[in-house]
């Protein structure tokens, strides 16, 4: 599997696995999905957070491994949707949008 995959790249697996199962929703259900997806990420964050705290002990090495693989899960789901979201609003570029935005970020004052 190709571990540098373009943005356009994804979205084409996005677009090809939701034809492929048939998923049918409006824009506002995938938004929907969207944020309990990105609830779980909040979850499983809290979870290193929490267990990695040393005034509520430390979490073992594969109990962190196991956090760490269920947020990498999580985190694509909320990249799967965010990109579902982005197609069917009409946002069909994202990669040219991410340069567009870097660059007008390189001269901006945090």
């Amino acid at each position: 599997m190709n571990a540098e995959l373009a943005i356009a790249e994804i979205q084409r697996q996005v677009r090809e696995l939701k034809d492929a199962k048939g998923f049918d929703i409006t824009l506002e259900q995938r938004l929907a999905y969207l944020m309990t997806e990105l609830g779980e990420v909040a979850r499983e964050t809290l979870k290193i957070s929490r267990d990695g705290n040393d005034d509520t002990g430390k979490m073992s090495a594969s109990g962190a491994e196991s956090v760490a693989e269920a947020l990498g899960m999580e985190i694509y789901d909320v990249i799967w949707n965010l990109l579902d979201l982005a197609e069917m609003a009409g946002v069909r570029n994202l990669e040219e949008t991410f340069y567009k935005k870097a660059s007008l970020n390189e001269g901006r004052e945090w």
